[in-house]
Order: C-alpha cells, then structure tokens, then sequence
C-alpha cells in the first residue's frame, strides 16, 4: 500500500479540547469524485456526478460535522468511506486511512472494526437477528459475554427485554438508538455518525451528541453528518460545507459566530445567516442537480460574488488562515 506523501496542514484549534494526536490525519479524502451510469427514456445513457472533487480530513480527537442540503454528497462520501457504495458506482481520487491507501480489501477488513457506521436508514439493522446480537461487538460474540450488551443498551435507555426484540419489534426512536449503540460498542477508531438523530426525543437527542463527544475526547476520529448546522456546531470542533457534490469551505466550529466574519465562502455565510437566531435570510436559487452541473465554481449562479472568471475552472480547496477554502475572491 502506498502512503501520502503531500498532505496539507492541519487544524490546530480545538474548541471542545479533545485528545488529538500529532501526525497525520486518521482519514483523508482527496479529489473524491462519484458517478453513476443511467438509463433514461428509449433506454438513453446519461451520466450524473453527485460528488465531484471532494477534499476532507478527519483527526483523531475530532468531531468534524458535515453540512450540506440535501443532494450534496454527504451520506455517499460515508458510503464511499466504508467501501459500501453500489456495483454500478464509478469512484475516482484517493482515500487514506492513518497514512494509508483505502482500497477495498482495507475497507473489508477495517468495516465495523476500526471504521464504524451511524446509518441514516434503520433498514441497516438486519431483520432476522435479535438486537442483543447485533450490538454485540465480535469480541463479545465470541466469549459470549452478555454483561457489555446490557450496560450498552441501558446507555441508552434500552432495557434487557429490548435486546431479545427483533428490529420491527422496536419503535423508530429505538431502532436509532440501537443503531448508534453499535458504533459506539464497537471500539471503531472512526466513527462516521450520518444523521443519527432524527426522531429522537429532545433529551435522547442531547445524550446521542454527548456520547459521540465522548468518544473524540478519547482519541477517537467522529465524522457527524447532519443537515441541521445547530446541532452540529454543539459538539464539532471542525465544520465541512458541502454544495452540489464538493466541499467549498472547512472552517473551526468558532467562525460560527456573529455575522460569520469568521467564514469565508459566500455559501457558508449564507449558510450561517439563514438560521432563524441570526434573522433568517434566505439565498436566492437552488443547488444545480448532478447531472446539469455549471462551469467551473459550483456555487457561481448563485454566489454575490461572481465574476467571469469564476466560469473558468473549478477553484482548488486551499488554506486560508485556520480555515479552508475554495474560492478565487478569497485571498
């Protein structure tokens, strides 16, 4: 396997003071690009890209949070991550793992072991286990040990009996909560949590989010991806913007302040200011699908700031400061 030799500077601040570890990142994704392959009317091929030139770095000790609308490739650079992408994907760019290439028989051997997943569906679960099993880490399997099943599902707030339930036995509330118990139990160095939290009560909501803190200020690398800025910012240290596929800013979670002085992207400040606390102000246009992407900057019908040259080519992501940033405006 080859290691990266080029990597690009890492964020030093963290405003939770988590555990962080010196050297390089725990994941890597540069020039991440996907595609799909569909059939239209009179069996026509076209091509669509929902995720085009990615560049992200989660360190160990972290919560980075993920943020974008819908449609803008977070929860497939999840997938992509953990190897589980369909047949029909086209992957292109790189993926490493502590330094090391990502390529699929890693991803196979490092899935639900040192690389865990959060799923947005509870159709993860499997529907023909009982819970109990399916929390239960391989190690506990294999000694038959019932005693770290219990204490994890009473974590959260699941009782005994809920472990001899089959998964269409539980609520949606539960079924969330036993999916992230599994992550969590699984002693993964990197936990990718992709909306963990939907339908869960406010309270359970406050724990989930706690617990994932936890496991970053004990030197583990979480990834949150959430559509929902509040929530994230309560625990990140990091926050990568997604639009149309691609990331146009990673910024510490304290640019998120003010009227966003600290954030450089025009989307990101649209992002920001759009919150009902800071006066809700809308942006006009929409992110462009994946098969009708512009030229160039992505966000470029949209942005205040755009300029013919911003037709030209696709800006790089490239540090500014303590954040990172793809934007030609940007000095």
């Amino acid at each position: 396997m080859k290691d990266r030799e080029e990597r690009m500077p890492r964020d030093e601040r963290a405003s939770h003071g988590p555990v962080r570890e010196s050297g390089r990142p725990l994941l890597e994704v540069r020039g991440l690009s996907i595609s799909f392959i569909q059939y239209d009317r009179g069996l026509r091929r076209r091509r669509i890209t929902p995720i085009i030139g990615l560049d992200l770095e989660v360190i160990r000790g972290e919560v980075l949070a993920v943020i974008g609308s819908s449609g803008s490739g977070k929860s497939l650079l999840a997938h992509a991550v953990l190897g589980i992408l369909p047949s029909n994907a086209e992957v292109g760019g790189d993926l490493y793992f502590e330094g090391s290439e990502l390529s699929p028989q890693r991803q196979a051997e490092l899935r639900g072991e040192r690389i865990a997943l959060v799923p947005q569906s509870v159709n993860f679960l499997d529907p023909l286990i009982r819970v109990g099993r399916q929390v239960a880490p391989p190690r506990a399997r294999k000694n038959g040990s019932r005693d770290e099943v219990a204490r994890i599902l009473e974590r959260y707030h699941l009782d005994e009996e809920a472990g001899r339930l089959y998964p269409f036995q539980l609520s949606g509330g539960m079924a969330r909560r036993v999916l992230v118990s599994t992550a969590v139990i699984s002693g993964a160095d990197l936990i990718i949590a992709d909306e963990p939290t939907p339908g869960l009560h406010p309270a359970v909501v406050r724990e989930t989010l706690s617990h994932l803190r936890e496991l970053a200020d004990e030197g583990r690398g979480v990834m949150l991806i959430t559509h929902d800025l509040e929530e994230g910012l309560t625990i990140a240290d990091r926050v990568g913007v997604f639009y149309a596929g691609t990331t146009l800013e990673v910024a510490p979670a304290s640019a998120f302040s003010g009227e966003g002085e600290g954030l450089l992207h025009p989307y990101t400040r649209a992002l920001w200011r759009a919150l009902p606390r800071n006066g809700f102000r809308p942006l006009r246009g929409s992110q462009p699908p994946p098969d009708s992407l512009p030229r160039g900057c992505l966000f470029r019908p949209r942005c205040p700031l755009s300029t013919p040259h911003c037709s030209e080519e696709r800006p790089p992501l490239r540090r500014s400061g303590d954040n990172q940033v793809r934007c030609i405006h940007v000095a």
